[in-house]
């Protein structure tokens, strides 16, 4: 049984709010899990200490046990110092799409033509 640690969505529309939980990987995102570990409020500010609370002992032993966190939960245990930072690398991000560079190339002819 391959486990994670991932966030499953609660709140009403557009006011999210997240548990963080320790769940089966087979199992829907808001569906059944084993055990709540903490909470993640987006709707607070970075710097709000109450915008993400884990239990860090119950964190621990389900990591130990090969549970995987996610990518958004591993920041939030790479921020706790709970797991190794990683670096990440998307290069693919910032290139333009197809559309932005023909936009790109006929602004550079028109300012070509006018000058």
């Amino acid at each position: 049984m391959s486990m994670k640690i991932r966030l499953a969505r609660g709140g009403s529309n557009k006011r999210p709010h997240y548990s963080i939980v320790a769940s089966d990987s087979r199992m829907p995102r808001d569906g059944r899990f084993l055990e709540k570990l903490g909470i993640y409020d987006p709707l607070l500010a970075k710097d709000n200490e109450n915008r993400v609370k884990m239990n860090v002992e119950r964190v621990q032993y389900w990591l130990s046990q090969g549970a995987q966190p996610t990518d958004r939960v591993a920041r939030f245990l790479e921020a706790a110092g709970l797991i190794a930072k990683t670096t990440r690398s998307n290069p693919k991000a910032a290139v333009p799409g197809e559309k932005a560079k023909k936009r790109a190339e006929e602004k550079a002819a028109k300012a070509a033509v006018t000058e």
